[in-house]
């Protein structure tokens, strides 16, 4: 049974519990940035494979220096990338390359510059030499069998290096959903377009296009006018075709917001309309079927940018199975908000010489103010229960400004 003006934390456990489950597939490396990794990463060898020089200078065993040898004649040249060699006078040393593999027989790595060079033989220029310096050791960051990175994160470059350093060409990724982001209303034009005085253009499917960009998903755009029956023909057949609809504007109770009756005429089931919030209360969700999930955002840009950062996203999460780490901050100045309502107030971040992050609440000509959102980094969450909120306390914070 749907429901009407609930709670945030209602709204996501309805979300949760209308959760997607997407497929799988395998990519090539090259196309996998910003995907879900839908496998873990495993180390298929142990990282380092070898005992790795890190300087370029040469290879002694270092108990001959402890002994008091302090010139080494060169045995040969080690350069990275070729078979290990092996020292065959521990007195003497070979030229290692940084990236070589450390010769056997030696333990200690002295760099050009604390050495001269001169006749064939390396002299140490310097009192003190450490054993063991200057190598990275074999398996020393991860061993053989080892899980590097599990499944569920967004591929970084990072998780990119990780997947080639092991040899996987391609990756296992959950496959992204078809996404259409429609606008609504007769007054937008184009941003092509020159608007008369009655008409403003099209921005927020622009931002919301880009964000799903962000999250590793392509998007397309449509528009809707504000005439039911064009409605229903067009979402009908937008059903079809897509596996998220994210619909901007006609969700109020204005004489022409077709939209939650177009919607039930079309089979789409409510599983609620509006939620205790400021902004974005007229919020809705519903679903068809099982793989169709159907948003409708509230027309304001500020309101649009909420629902779409702190539902879309947590539903994203929790259909792709990536686990959230929520952000923290400390409000930087008192505030009061009276109606019995969530706020989700945009704010400004810094940090301390403490390193602590601080929000500080911007307040805006309210959800209309789309301007206002170029000069804050995302949403404070001030619970319903509180009316007056101190400087100094700590609240959870969601950036637009960051991954998924």
């Amino acid at each position: 049974m749907a429901k009407t003006f609930i709670t945030y934390q209602e709204a996501l456990q309805i979300l949760e519990a209308h959760k997607a489950d997407f497929q799988i597939n395998a990519l090539p490396i090259n196309d996998c940035g910003g995907q879900c990794l839908a496998e873990d990463l495993i180390a298929d060898r142990d990282f380092p494979p070898y005992h790795r020089v890190t300087m370029d200078g040469i290879a002694i065993r270092h108990r001959s220096f402890e002994n008091g040898i302090q010139t080494f004649p060169i045995q040969e040249v080690a350069p990275a990338g070729t078979a290990q060699k092996t020292l065959m006078d521990v007195n003497s040393c070979i030229e290692v390359m940084t990236g070589a593999i450390l010769p056997q027989k030696t333990d200690t790595v002295i760099r050009y510059e604390d050495l001269e060079i001169k006749d064939g033989a390396a002299k140490i220029m310097v009192d003190a030499v450490t054993k063991r310096q200057n190598i990275h050791f074999k398996g020393i960051d991860i061993t053989e069998n080892t899980v590097i990175k599990k499944a569920g994160d967004q591929i970084s470059s990072a998780e990119i290096c990780v997947a080639a350093a092991i040899g996987k060409h391609e990756i296992l990724v959950r496959k992204m959903p078809k996404v259409v982001i429609i606008s609504t209303g007769d007054e937008l034009v184009d941003v092509h377009e020159t608007p008369l005085e009655h008409q403003i253009r099209r921005s927020n499917v622009y931002g919301i296009k880009n964000t799903f960009r962000e999250w590793g998903m392509t998007a397309d755009l449509k528009h809707l006018p504000d005439d039911k029956a064009a409605m229903e023909t067009i979402i009908a057949n937008l059903l079809i075709n897509y596996d998220i609809l994210v619909i901007t504007g006609g969700v109020s109770k204005g004489k022409f917001d077709f939209l939650p009756d177009v919607l039930t005429t079309l089979g789409v089931v409510k599983h609620f309309h509006k939620i205790q919030q400021r902004p974005g209360k007229p919020f809705w969700f519903g679903t068809k079927g099982k793989d169709t999930h159907v948003f409708a955002l509230p027309g304001n840009p500020v309101s649009s940018f909420v629902c779409l950062y702190v539902y879309i996203r947590f539903w994203l999460q929790k259909s792709m199975n990536i686990a959230d780490e929520p952000l923290y901050v400390t409000l930087s100045e008192d505030i009061t908000f009276n109606p019995n309502l969530i706020f989700f107030t945009e704010a400004k971040l810094s940090s301390d010489s403490k390193g602590t992050l601080h929000a500080k609440p911007i307040f805006g000509n309210g959800s209309g103010d789309f301007i206002n959102l170029v000069h804050t980094d995302g949403f404070l969450i001030l619970p319903q229960e509180k009316r007056i909120f101190k400087k100094g306390e700590v609240y959870p914070f969601i950036s637009y400004r960051t991954k998924l």
